[in-house]
């Protein structure tokens, strides 16, 4: 194991441990969690060229090689050293989400954050702790989500490892989230967790048609595409039932009928969703197993919520991703320029 360590990583843990006897534990995971990574990271090619690497994952690092090449000559994508190196971190997740919204309201509770600003979830490196902030969240009356990720950005404040948590997804989902989490490096808007995921989950998209494309790879660009298209269904349902649940939260109605109906409109929405993935061959995610509240419809509507938005900010452009890019931060500088006024 080779650790890879900078002057960004050394200055970055003085300012969170000075932070951290200000704010307390929160922090004091956060920083450990960051290290453990970070401390594992190898070189992709020291991983390729082990004798101890299966030829599997040996197989997937050469292939994370290309499409991180092709983000940098394709998509315009930071060249610098983030996914150019790999971490085992021994376990499935690196970090697990909190969402919470309350009991009568859509719109999720947000924290606030020295880097990263305020965004609507709380993440862990530890799942104890996470089910933990979710307890004493559900104790104060708000509907709670919690969710196991396998990749998250730094923003290029570091240099992010390609994580063995990714490992299990197919070749395409692999890539998609190295495009994804790269994305957050050429756009992030402080505050506005929908604007920055939205983005980024449109510059994935053409992406990872660009590279199955270039690639000939036909029948996989049809598969994905038949996702994309099943998700765009699927956040079509969740929005409306978003908006027939505004209208109940928003009825001059005692809190048990507006539970009630609540539940009702959940139950529906869960069984649209069924019979929708049934259609398309596939089964309920397990990420939902948990149920359907408040919390997790807030969470599914970030990724999505602006998408169409940034879709047709790129058809303007002629799929040209330099105006794109150029065309969204115009947007963002708008958006914060009348959110002063």
């Amino acid at each position: 194991m080779i650790p890879m360590f900078d002057k960004r990583l050394i200055c970055a843990i003085a300012v969170l441990g000075f932070t951290t006897s200000l704010t307390g534990c929160y922090y004091t995971q956060a920083v450990r969690g960051q290290l453990e990574v970070m401390s594992k990271r190898e070189p992709i090619d020291v991983v390729i060229n082990a004798s101890d690497t299966s030829a599997d994952l040996s197989r997937r690092l050469r292939l994370v090689k290309e499409a991180r090449q092709f983000s940098v000559d394709e998509l315009l994508l930071p060249d610098n050293d983030s996914y150019r190196s790999y971490a085992d971190i021994e376990r499935d997740y690196v970090v697990w989400n909190v969402f919470a919204a309350p009991e009568f309201s859509l719109e999720p509770k947000r924290w606030c954050f020295p880097v990263a600003g305020c965004v609507s979830y709380r993440g862990y490196f530890s799942q104890d702790a996470a089910d933990r902030k979710a307890g004493q969240l559900r104790d104060d009356g708000y509907d709670v989500a919690v969710g196991g990720v396998a990749a998250y950005s730094t923003l290029g404040k570091f240099s992010d490892p390609v994580l063995n948590t990714m490992m299990r997804w197919e070749d395409v989902d692999l890539i998609a989230t190295i495009f994804h989490e790269l994305a957050h490096q050429v756009l992030y808007v402080k505050n506005d967790t929908e604007f920055n995921e939205s983005f980024a989950t449109a510059v994935e998209e053409i992406a990872v048609e660009r590279w199955l494309d270039s690639r000939a790879m036909e029948s996989e660009l049809v598969n994905y595409r038949e996702r994309r298209d099943l998700r765009v269904r699927l956040m079509a349902l969740v929005e409306l039932a978003r908006l027939d649940l505004e209208l109940i939260y928003a009825a001059p109605t005692g809190e048990d009928e507006m539970r009630l109906q609540k539940k009702d409109r959940l139950a529906s929405l869960r069984g649209d969703m069924n019979d929708e993935l049934v259609r398309a061959g596939r089964e309920f995610p397990a990420g939902l197993s948990g149920g359907l509240n408040n919390a997790r419809l807030a969470s599914m509507s970030l990724y999505q919520g602006r998408l169409a938005e940034f879709r047709a900010l790129l058809a303007v452009c002629d799929d040209g991703l330099a105006c794109f890019y150029d065309a969204a931060r115009e947007l963002s500088e708008l958006e914060r320029s009348q959110a002063r006024d």
